[in-house]
């Protein structure tokens, strides 16, 4: 396998707003009346981190490495998941040295959880908190992440060689 200095990987996942759910972004409940529809817990922003950096070192993403047709993963907890997937970075000899993600999302107003979600991640990516960035944007009412319908996460990463 070539060794690359640096790998850049690009995660993005959705998920449906539901009433019955509890809304969990970046291992924090946040209060809201809905919550993402999901086999695991739905944390969507977990979510596109993990596929971030799976996708930077092609080994394919979250649905390859825990499959919602194995019900050992139904309700899992997304930061555990997290946890086994930054154990496959470092055996493959990289950490991360950045995380940029942004949440899309009409409501809930996410500003007063944001740092908290930056705190979990840097901490199960064995990083400090300035590494990752963690934003959230609405949609102008457009879209289905617009009319309240789902929230859709973007993340880019960096991985170091370590």
């Amino acid at each position: 396998m070539l060794t690359l200095p640096y790998r850049i990987g690009h995660g993005y996942d959705v998920h449906r707003l539901v009433e019955g759910r509890k809304l969990i972004l970046g291992g924090v409940e946040v209060p809201y009346e809905k919550g993402l529809l999901g086999h695991s817990d739905a944390d969507v922003l977990a979510h596109a981190v993990m596929d971030s950096m799976l996708g930077a070192l092609s080994l394919g993403d979250i649905g390859c490495l825990f499959p919602d047709t194995d019900p050992k993963y139904a309700g899992a907890d997304s930061m555990l998941l997290m946890k086994e997937v930054v154990e496959r970075v470092k055996e493959m000899g990289y950490v991360v040295g950045n995380l940029d993600a942004t949440i899309l999302c009409q409501s809930p107003r996410l500003m007063g959880y944001l740092t908290k979600m930056q705190l979990n991640i840097a901490e199960v990516c064995g990083v400090r908190y300035f590494q990752v960035s963690v934003k959230a944007t609405t949609e102008e009412k457009l879209g289905f992440t617009g009319d309240g319908s789902g929230i859709a996460v973007h993340c880019v990463c960096l991985l170091v060689r370590e």
